[in-house]
């Protein structure tokens, strides 16, 4: 148990660490995920007028980043941990950066896929690197704060960036461009410019922090370096890793949370869009970007509190399945809502749902793994996980495209997102009567 003085020691360390880390690699996540979805608002708005794109098409573009992605997935997290964070992200950084600036000059549906093959290269290990830094920066105990203020970059992301997308596409003629170009280009500038200021920014280890007292570095040290001791598998090789069947169970709930994320991501701006037929309402660009943006204003909100439960009680089995479960049956409800304000609503659930699970998932790896293990273990998660990415974009247009409305492709979405809630609990009976029935019992206590 701590004294007074280790209590005050650990505050004043988990403190400085919120401050100094957490925004600026949550920064780097909303450029991030900005750049990947950017995508979404360019479709409706001249991008698969002017290719002459499909729903499927669109899809397909969508979700083909992915392929890249999850091919070097695993690589590059091994990298992060070889060569350190602050090298590694901040390369992968500009080099996406790069890839997405050239999407201002995209000309045709082949260099449309080859660009999203590339930018998904660029951008493979940034996500688990990210995730796996901060976990080795704060003990168990405070992961699901960090990660949840980490998480709050993606869904601000939609809220803040649809409105900023929408800006740049209504600057239609600048530099000879359409607005849609525009888009990209000024989405990109910043992924280069935070990349070259995280090579200088990040610390790998909280011993190197110069914004650290002596006291604070030997506390986060000391903590960090008991709790990987205490992990049974804490040495347990790459390859064990691969063959660990509570792993896998979590790359299958990751699916469907991912599947759920990015059929929203992608699909929604073009949804909004079709307001106008199904309810005869009628928006401007920059009112759509506005729209678009409300579920995740009420994500962001939803996912600070649970996550605040969470901490507070350890993160329990229902912290994710639930949220899971919840989104699984608000995703067909708002097909049968009668007004765009009703609709959105109902979508707001269900994105609540997503981001309130989210970082609450990712507390789980990083507590029975570590080293090498937990950074193949969180890429192999977030590479098999991805494969939603790239089916949801895919599925979703192509089922569009076959059945003229988007009822059986959200019906997909609620299905995946109901397996991984059903996951959950399966994964919590597997642990039962061997260990803690809750995922941060230990931790708690």
């Amino acid at each position: 148990m701590n004294t007074p003085d280790q209590h005050a020691v650990e505050k004043s360390a988990i403190r400085k660490v919120c401050l100094r880390l957490v925004p600026f690699v949550a920064l780097m996540f909303f450029i991030n995920f900005l750049d990947r979805t950017a995508i979404s608002f360019a479709g409706p708005n001249g991008l698969t007028e002017d290719l002459g794109l499909k729903a499927a098409q669109f899809g397909l573009a969508s979700g083909i980043f992915f392929i890249g992605y999850i091919l070097l997935e695993v690589p590059s997290n091994l990298a992060l941990h070889r060569y350190g964070a602050r090298k590694w992200l901040a390369r992968i950084m500009v080099s996406w950066g790069i890839v997405s600036l050239l999407f201002t000059w995209v000309s045709s549906v082949e260099a449309l896929y080859i660009l999203r093959v590339l930018l998904g290269i660029a951008e493979a290990g940034f996500f688990p690197g990210a995730i796996l830094f901060l976990s080795m920066w704060v003990p168990a105990k405070h992961r699901s704060k960090i990660l949840s203020l980490f998480y709050l970059a993606q869904p601000l992301t939609v809220v803040l960036g649809a409105p900023l997308a929408a800006a740049l596409i209504e600057q239609h003629g600048l530099f000879n461009l359409a607005g849609w170009r525009v888009m990209f280009l000024g989405v990109s500038i910043p992924a280069i410019i935070i990349g070259i200021v995280a090579w200088f920014y990040l610390v790998d280890s909280p011993r190197e922090a110069k914004w650290l007292n002596a006291e604070e570095k030997e506390w986060l040290s000391q903590a960090l370096e008991k709790e990987h001791q205490q992990k049974g598998t804490a040495h347990a090789s790459v390859r064990t890793v691969m063959f660990n069947g509570r792993v896998w169970l979590l790359c299958l709930i990751y699916f469907g949370f991912i599947y759920g994320l990015y059929a929203l991501a992608f699909f929604l701006p073009t949804i909004i869009s079709g307001f106008q037929q199904q309810f005869g309402a009628t928006f401007n660009v920059i009112q759509k970007g506005l729209i678009t943006g409300v579920p995740y204003l009420f994500a962001a909100v939803a996912m600070y509190f649970w996550s605040r439960d969470a901490t507070r009680r350890g993160c329990r089995t229902w912290h994710i399945a639930l949220p899971a479960l919840t989104g699984a049956i608000s995703v067909p409800l708002a097909l049968y809502m009668e007004t765009p304000l009703a609709t959105i609503l109902v979508i707001s659930v269900t994105a609540s749902s997503i981001f309130a699970a989210l970082p609450n998932f990712w507390t789980l790896p990083t507590q029975f793994l570590s080293g090498a293990s937990a950074a193949a273990a969180i890429a192999l998660i977030n590479t098999l996980g991805n494969v939603a990415g790239f089916s949801a974009g895919y599925l979703t247009g192509m089922l569009h495209d076959s059945t003229g409305s988007y009822t059986v492709p959200m019906m997909v979405v609620g299905g995946f997102m109901l397996l991984s809630s059903l996951l959950m609990v399966l994964l919590n009976v597997k642990r039962r009567g061997v260990e803690p029935t809750h995922f941060a019992q230990e931790q708690s206590q």
